[in-house]
């Protein structure tokens, strides 16, 4: 029902215009059966969940149940839970100075009920927006029952010369005052059973206590908990009672293609206009950006169980873009695009991200980022390239030999990193081999983007052990495997 809550300031309009109370559960649930019917769409910006993920929160919401997301890290589970606010009605009437949001027709607290037995229809109200209807505490060992739930505050209790067996002495926690409100639950896991216990009784009977306060406050709220599955080991657990009062458990999940994974890169980039405007990406960059991290999640080196984030790639967007910026800045240059060298700047956004293994740790942080970005290569090369097939014969004649054979005549090649747009495609126009293949299996390859795909030929031929790559001061240097060695004997 539509009010007009700027007209309606007392109990007795409130009533006179018709309102019915209503839980926030089934206010969830009724938006929720209207978008559905119209088509609407309830979870924008987040992608690869259409068909799994939102399905499933949406047959929750109808429910009418808490919800446990479950999923690694990065996997938008608290946007999914911020965004069921949407589905919230815009303002809901509430009694006007209460610490819980007393909803007028149904008071709760002792002052919600003792201002309407003293006024009457006279009792002011108030009108809380959805966007003050969400609140949200992450768990860590230190929260206590108090943060929570609420404890005796002596000082109250001397302002207002009150004994400490009054129950208006009592400050109510974070749930309470939550009260027709989504509550989220971060790493539900992390807070420590005792206080997991605490939430029996709330999410099953509404009843609350206090320092031997025994307060019947049937507390109406939609919780959501996130928790990662790790954590079950690692740092604690979800105590088996409280699960078994969560309706419904959500597993969340990665993108799995790069396409999705590119719209949420590209979505949640934090990126200067000025940047934006000055740098020109490649659709294979983006590409070979998030193929690193589906080559993390799959990698030997790195902890499968503690999972990649989808952060991983935002932030190594960010960083690519800045160390095209930073180039661009130091040349002079009004514009650049994205070299494939410039990946070197996603090295700290990678190692920042991903948690080793043992045999990871042995290598070093920085060495695997090298491993992941090389291994990325490897996968998009075979996409528009012949394949390079690991056991090939002496004799065998491959399509890459004229260009191997450039290498091995000659002194090696250098893309140096502060190379000017000009210097940088001069110098890779200036293998013939090079432009040879390209023209053969890429013909048709937009002009602004060839040079990417050049510099990602040449690395695809370090990958698989063809040329070899080397990195120094100024910037790589690619030489044939051997010309160095034959030429010192």
């Amino acid at each position: 029902m539509q009010l007009n809550y700027k007209e309606i300031t007392t109990l007795g309009a409130l009533k006179k215009a018709g309102y019915q109370s209503k839980s926030i559960k089934d206010e969830l649930r009724d938006n929720l059966r209207e978008r559905i019917k119209t088509g609407g769409e309830n979870f924008t910006g987040v992608w690869g969940y259409e068909d799994s993920v939102i399905p499933e929160l949406e047959r929750a919401i109808l429910s009418r149940h808490n919800i446990n997301l479950l999923g690694l890290r990065g996997q938008a589970k608290t946007r999914l839970a911020r965004l069921m606010v949407n589905l919230l009605d815009d303002y809901i009437p509430i009694v006007e100075g209460s610490e819980i949001n007393d909803d007028p027709m149904s008071p709760m607290s002792r002052y919600a009920k003792e201002l309407i037995a003293e006024k009457g229809d006279d009792t002011p109200i108030d009108w809380l927006p959805k966007t003050e209807r969400f609140y949200e505490k992450l768990a860590t060992p230190d929260v206590t029952v108090a943060d929570l739930i609420g404890d005796v505050d002596p000082i109250k209790a001397a302002n207002l010369k009150l004994s400490y067996a009054d129950d208006r002495v009592i400050h109510f926690g974070m749930i309470p005052r939550a009260n027709r409100c989504i509550f989220v639950i971060n790493e539900l896991p992390d807070l420590q059973a005792r206080i997991q216990v605490s939430l029996f009784n709330i999410l099953e009977e509404g009843d609350i206590q206090i320092r031997g306060f025994k307060l019947r406050l049937p507390l109406d709220i939609q919780f959501v908990f996130t928790a990662n599955p790790e954590d079950y080991t690692n740092r604690g657990s979800i105590v088996t009672p409280l699960k078994d009062r969560i309706g419904s458990q959500i597993l969340t999940h990665y993108p799995d293609d790069i396409e999705t994974a590119r719209k949420i890169t590209e979505q949640e980039a934090n990126l200067d206009e000025r940047q934006s405007d000055a740098v020109y990406v490649p659709d294979l960059a983006k590409d070979l950006l998030e193929q690193i991290s589906f080559e993390a999640r799959n990698s030997e080196y790195v902890d499968a169980k503690s999972g990649v984030s989808a952060r991983t790639s935002i932030t190594a967007f960010e960083n690519l873009l800045s160390t095209a910026e930073r180039r661009a800045l130091l040349t002079g240059a009004d514009k650049t695009a994205v070299r494939l060298s410039d990946f070197l700047g996603v090295i700290p956004a990678i190692t920042g991200k991903i948690e080793l293994v043992y045999e990871g740790e042995q290598e070093g942080a920085d060495v695997v980022a090298e491993i992941l970005i090389d291994e990325a290569v490897k996968s998009l090369f075979s996409e528009y390239f012949p394949k390079i097939n690991k056991l090939q014969r002496k004799d065998e004649e491959t399509p890459y030999d004229e260009l191997l054979h450039w290498f091995f005549q000659g002194e090696g090649f250098e893309l140096l990193d502060d190379f000017t747009d000009e210097e940088y495609k001069r110098a890779l126009d200036g293998i013939p081999a090079l432009n040879a293949l390209i023209k053969t299996y890429q013909p048709d390859y937009p002009e602004e983007d060839v040079y990417f795909l050049k510099e990602l030929l040449l690395w695809g031929l370090v990958s698989h052990k063809k040329l070899n790559k080397q990195r120094f001061a100024e910037g790589y240097q690619f030489k044939d495997l051997y010309s160095s060695f034959l030429k010192d004997i």
